[in-house]
């Protein structure tokens, strides 16, 4: 969601600011704003509806504000509508404290209420607001900025990450977190809050995650942490290891075209240190026989297109395993009152490990007593440090809005923990795991392959961009991709799109084919080709134009019928939805390009969504 940095140092804070917010431009914002503290000038707040180019416009890339103590804001908005009021950072009533806040405060109205009957003034439609105003009420009656943020945040219930600076206090800012992520970073020149790793990693490699409840009191030459008694706590330091560059585009147009190219070499780190002699080797998790022998239903918990790795695991694993695989909304889950208990076994996957959603999703599964996996791409995140077990993808940073390679990773990285459970319970045979082994050695190759021929796809798209409503359908591992194609179309290009189930077809659907629809068709699972086949026919016969996917094997066959063909190498079964993905995510990436969309930033759409 929204994006939070922090400096103080011996620097002059703004540019420091606004470099580390367009870092995190990728996370999805619609307002900008910086609050820097001065000797001469106290506080100076700056901010602005719209993109973050015009917030730096306005101060000189930062140059107009002197300072070497700030905070600065992306906002997403949730409470009030966007425009410059409602922007962060925001100020309290006498102009002494300015606060950066992510997240959702449930009991602002409650808090607003007292407030305005003490005689407050409010400027914004927000709830962030009223911890700035809450925060100045209990300064006044402690005089110890820290002891007022201990006091505000024993009365606050909801998610935060809070930076905040106080006119007061010249050398600090301090940060506190719950339910919503915030490192802490450690530099040579100063030291930084932040809401991601990307916004500090020009300057320091050294970081601490805060946990819930933390407070930490940073200056430029050191960073102490409590806990919410204000005791003081010792921090875990990590490296991080991957480089710069990572998180730029080096030289590729859109970080969505780049980590598309990223896929066969994110997949290859995925998966060689995973295999050894032949073997699925996962030493980080601490599943034995008897355990998975036990295990009455598996859950698989999820948002956005994890939740459609998800559904593609529902179709291996179920194979595999012959255990029954319940797929699951993370938002839904702990509303419906599950049937888990310490027989359950509950993965849950998520990009960022900040997933609010599937945070609460996983606690509510671990209250029920089931064990918890967690497939997620960022070391230390919180989803990470809570659950029972923990694999990382190791796709790196991820920087476009839609996932690609997050969603490989975590796909290849499920094909694995599938085939590992399987071998515990002896329900693969020797020869088809052996298979499926080697088919995961060859995925980057083959990925390969499908990246090295994009302008077929390149081609289709320019002549299918026009379209304002697109269906996919397939049978099986292929109805479970359309998902995935079907959302990367829709996020970045605004298409109307929908996926289905192609035997649904005729249960409704089809009403909805006329003449020059465009259904993108999906042929790649060979045991289901002919059924496949026969929804092709299907929906050439009402005048659709079909778009086709599918492996050498079944090109002239398909040809036969569809307008347009596509196709990838083919793999085993279970892998196929690996190389299947991959021209899906380059066709709505080419749509969206000849539609002139803002495709690393799509409208109304974060990165990391943080609120529930």
């Amino acid at each position: 969601m929204c994006g939070i940095i922090g400096f103080v140092g011996r620097e002059q804070a703004a540019p420091i600011l606004l470099d580390g917010l367009a870092r995190m431009e990728y996370r999805g914002y619609d307002s900008a704003g910086i609050a820097v503290r001065s000797d001469t000038l106290g506080l100076q707040v700056r901010k602005t509806k719209g993109r973050l180019q015009a917030l730096s416009d306005m101060v000189h890339g930062g140059v107009d504000l002197e300072g070497a103590l700030g905070i600065g804001h992306t906002r997403w908005a949730t409470h009030g509508e966007p425009n410059d009021v409602n922007a962060h950072p925001h100020v309290s009533e006498n102009g002494s404290i300015a606060l950066v806040h992510n997240g959702i405060i449930e009991n602002y109205m409650e808090l607003k209420e007292q407030l305005l009957r003490h005689g407050v003034t409010f400027a914004s439609d927000t709830d962030s607001e009223v911890v700035a105003q809450l925060l100045e009420y209990h300064y006044k009656e402690c005089g110890s900025m820290l002891e007022a943020v201990g006091r505000c945040l024993r009365r606050i219930e909801g998610s935060y990450a809070l930076g905040i600076i106080c006119s007061d206090y010249p050398n600090a800012l301090i940060a506190a977190r719950k339910d919503s992520p915030l490192i802490l970073g450690f530099g040579e020149n100063g030291n930084f809050i932040a809401s991601d790793v990307t916004a500090v990693i020009r300057h320091t490699r050294d970081v601490a995650y805060m946990n819930d409840g933390e407070i930490a009191v940073v200056t430029a030459d050191s960073i102490d942490v409590f806990d919410s008694e204000l005791s003081p706590l010792e921090v875990e330091h990590h490296q991080v290891d991957w480089d710069v560059s990572a998180a730029e585009k080096g030289g590729y147009p859109h970080f969505m075209f780049k980590e598309i190219m990223e896929q066969p070499e994110a997949v290859r780190k995925t998966v060689s240190p995973r295999i050894r002699d032949g073997r699925v080797v996962l030493d980080d998790v601490r599943l034995t026989a008897d355990y998975v022998r036990d295990i009455s239903r598996i859950f698989i918990i999820a948002c956005g297109s994890s939740y459609h790795v998800g559904m593609v695991s529902k179709y291996n694993w179920e194979r595999l395993l012959r255990r029954p695989v319940q797929v699951d909304l993370a938002s839904e889950f702990r509303y419906s009152d599950p049937l888990v208990d310490r027989r359950t076994l509950v993965i849950v996957i998520s990009q960022s490990g900040e997933t609010l959603d599937t945070m609460a999703a996983m606690r509510e599964a671990k209250r029920r007593g089931a064990r918890t996996l967690a497939v997620v791409n960022v070391v230390g995140s919180s989803i990470a440090r809570e659950a029972d077990d923990v694999l990382y993808t190791w796709a790196g940073p991820e920087i476009a809005v839609a996932t690609t390679k997050a969603y490989s990773t975590q796909l290849v990285l499920m094909d694995l923990i599938g085939l590992y459970l399987a071998d515990l319970l002896g329900t693969v045979s020797a020869e088809e795991y052996a298979a499926i082994v080697a088919g995961v050695q060859a995925l980057p190759e083959q990925m390969q392959q499908v990246t090295d021929r994009v302008e077929d796809v390149q081609y289709f798209a320019s002549r299918y961009f026009n379209h304002d409503s697109i269906f996919f359908i397939g049978r099986n591992l292929d109805y479970a991709m359309g998902l995935e194609g079907s959302l990367k179309l829709k996020e970045i290009s605004y298409i109307h799109s929908e996926a289905y189930a192609s035997g649904e077809l005729k249960h409704g659907t089809i009403s909805l084919i006329e003449p020059g629809t465009l259904v993108v068709a999906l042929g790649t699972h060979a045991a289901l080709f002919d059924k496949a086949m026969s929804n092709v026919v299907e929906v050439k016969a009402r005048g659709a134009e079909v778009l086709a996917v599918t492996t050498g094997r079944f090109r002239e066959k398909m040809s036969k019928t569809a307008d347009a063909v596509v196709v990838v190498p083919e793999a085993h079964p279970i892998l196929q939805p690996s190389l299947g993905v991959v021209p899906l995510q380059l066709f709505a990436y080419y749509v969206a390009l000849h539609r002139g969309c803002d495709i690393d930033k799509p409208r109304n759409l974060a990165k990391s969504v943080t609120v529930e």
